[in-house]
């Protein structure tokens, strides 16, 4: 397949992005400027967005077998970009007095957002597979970064390690699957299973219900489903928050689009075997992420094990995709992962804003009076607290709501029940986060003075605070956007 000019307009937001990272590698090796390095990733990050947010209405092109260009992808490569560009600014301070070199920082964080463009582009398991590494490669620098920091008190190294392991782990499941669809269709694309089993080319659907198993496994760790979910809380809380926040918002999501896309184009769902593994992983997500989040006291365990409950819940719409014709649930999923990219980087803006690379404050007895210190900050993070349990108003409840009407629409009474429980769950270990934030003020906690380097992270809280509001009382635009752009997947 011979590509000309024209064929490479499509993949602009990501030669954007990859001539950010080549232009800030060779200012590294130039000049060290951390203010330049961060400008240079900042402003490539930008202009990726508004690059795909410009070319969304009219593209829709599969490049090469490796990638398919429409607007289902332009939407998430829009919200990935705009994702890393805002943590790219939280990181800018909280890295500011790290002592050892900081810019090569910026320079994983854009190469990670290759990786994340190229997996919601992809519909081909190459493809699928090299954004996968690319992506997990770069997190595995991000989550050590400030291992050589003198005051670190957590363990970057732990964290990098047992998500460095546990990941190869999961892509190894990824690759046999991949072996056994190889076998059954004798290609490498998403391509249906259910044309081939029993044919003479093909093999038995046992070998099609072992490689989705396989693939749905290593898929699964990605995503912290349970049972695969016990390396989650600790790579999070040994993280420092910037890259926790990438992992938790930018991983996930792209994670999440790519096993969405691989499912409706094999058909997996359409085996009751798979359907009822599924249903399994939903529920499991779902009550074991809030139970477990009920016992904990680090702010960033208990973000980790909502961040479960959350895929879980994620889980139900993709379900539902299957038992119903003309359905929601699509819209639903979509919808309700730009929330919880806003949600839960709101979360982790407001908690990197206070703290630093020589000190974070991730207990939930550090946010102890934090209203009476900064109702600004205080009230921000209670917002994204109570959208986060789904409180109306708020785009968590939209979001919510969407996935329960897919789910009305299926007619999945039993994960709708364990929808219900989760979230009354969930509102509980919220509040309580929201409670200690309003007690009387404690002394003793010296928060990180804000300077001038922290003006445009405040910048970012106020824009999430704002997205997130103005979704939650009128959303009727971005639905509109969603419904369009999931017709192409």
């Amino acid at each position: 397949m011979i590509m000309t000019l024209d064929d490479l307009n499509p993949l602009m937001p990501l030669l954007i992005v990859t001539a950010t990272a080549i232009i800030a590698m060779l200012m590294i090796g130039i000049r060290r400027s951390y203010l330049l390095t961060g400008a240079i990733a900042i402003t490539g990050l930008l202009i990726a967005a508004i690059v795909a947010a410009t070319m969304m209405s009219y593209t829709n092109q599969q490049l090469t077998p490796l990638l398919i260009i429409d607007q289902y992808s332009l939407f998430f490569t829009l919200l990935i970009c705009a994702a890393a560009m805002f943590i790219a600014i939280l990181s800018f301070p909280y890295f500011f007095n790290l002592d050892d070199h900081k810019e090569e920082y910026y320079l994983l964080l854009v190469v990670a957002t290759i990786g994340a463009i190229v997996m919601v582009s992809s519909n081909h398991f190459v493809s699928a597979l090299l954004g996968l590494e690319t992506l997990s490669m770069s997190l595995y620098g991000m989550v050590a970064y400030p291992l050589h920091s003198k005051n670190a008190a957590k363990y970057p190294l732990e964290a990098a390690v047992k998500y460095l392991v546990l990941s190869g782990v999961a892509s190894a499941f990824i690759v046999f699957g991949m072996a056994l669809v190889y076998a059954q269709t004798g290609s490498l694309s998403f391509s249906s299973l259910l044309d081939v089993s029993g044919s003479a080319n093909g093999l038995s659907d046992s070998y099609s219900i072992i490689a989705l198993l396989l693939i749905t496994a290593g898929m699964a760790f990605k995503l912290s489903l349970a049972p695969f979910h016990l390396w989650t809380p600790d790579v999070y809380e040994g993280s420092p928050l910037p890259a926790t926040g990438y992992l938790a918002t930018i991983g996930k999501a792209a994670m999440f689009v790519l096993m969405l896309r691989f499912i409706i184009t094999s058909e997996a769902l359409s085996f009751p075997s798979i359907v009822m593994v599924f249903s399994l992983l939903a529920a499991a997500s779902i009550l074991a992420g809030n139970l477990l989040a009920l016992s904990q006291d680090n702010l960033k365990r208990i973000l980790a094990y909502s961040s479960i409950a959350h895929m879980g819940y994620l889980l139900l719409a993709v379900i539902a995709s299957y038992s119903t014709e003309g359905s929601i649930s699509i819209e639903a999923v979509t919808f309700y992962l730009l929330a919880y990219v806003i949600m839960s980087l709101g979360a982790f803006a407001v908690a990197s804003v206070i703290s630093s690379s020589e000190k974070e404050f991730d207990a939930v007895s550090d946010y102890r009076g934090l209203f009476w210190r900064n109702p600004w900050l205080a009230a921000s993070f209670m917002t994204m607290l109570l959208s986060l349990a789904g409180i109306p108003l708020t785009i968590g409840f939209i979001g919510k709501f969407y996935l329960f009407l897919a789910g009305v629409e299926a007619g999945l009474w039993a994960l709708l029940a364990v929808l219900v429980i989760g979230s009354g769950i969930g509102l509980y270990y919220y509040l309580r986060i929201v409670y200690q934030m309003l007690m009387p003020e404690d002394e003793s906690l010296r928060y990180r003075i804000a300077g001038i380097e922290s003006l445009s992270s405040y910048g970012v809280i106020a824009v999430l605070v704002f997205l997130l509001l103005l979704l939650g009382i009128y959303p009727a635009p971005v639905m509109s956007i969603v419904a369009s752009v999931s017709a192409y997947l």
